[in-house]
């Protein structure tokens, strides 16, 4: 039975989204991709367009379930609530469609893709690119950090379906 999962990697600026199969102890990349909302729109725009976009995104390839990016604090407050905001534009998608939401992160996803969870969004793109069998994968990092949440999540998903067992 296949899996279908949605990572999304949320910004203001760009929102990373990637969509994976899992089938058995395989992933197979479905699509992936940005959002930008325009940087001369108003923030009710910008958040809008994320969620009109992770909306449209749903529909077409009807996930199982989303993975997202938890939040985590940083200095710049501001920042930090702005991103925030485009969190809940993924969250709000996914329950207009009673999709599950799972969290993790960042650490915890660089862990499961690379081995260490302080790597650098470089070797997170080459290990995502490996690990979905790809030649080549030109996407800006915010799509490879997306299908990095995507493939934690079947990562841990698996991990649970076999403790469980």
């Amino acid at each position: 039975m296949s899996k279908k999962i949605i990572g999304v990697d949320p910004g203001t600026t760009v929102t990373g989204w990637g969509i994976i199969s899992l089938q058995g102890n395989r992933y197979q990349l479905i699509d992936c991709g940005t959002i930008h909302p325009s940087s001369k729109s108003s923030p009710e725009q910008k958040y809008l367009h994320i969620f009109t976009e992770l909306s449209s995104i749903i529909e077409i390839h009807t996930p199982d379930c989303l993975s997202v990016e938890t939040q985590f604090m940083n200095k710049n407050f501001q920042s930090a609530i702005k991103v925030g905001m485009a969190r809940g534009m993924a969250y709000l998608a996914a329950a207009q469609k009673n999709i599950p939401v799972f969290e993790y992160a960042p650490t915890k996803a660089k862990q499961a893709v690379t081995g260490k969870g302080n790597a650098p969004k470089s070797s997170v793109a080459r290990m995502v690119k490996i690990l979905l069998g790809l030649k080549e994968l030109n996407v800006l990092e915010d799509a490879t950090d997306a299908l990095a949440l995507a493939i934690t999540h079947a990562h841990f998903s698996r991990t649970a379906q076999f403790i469980s067992k």
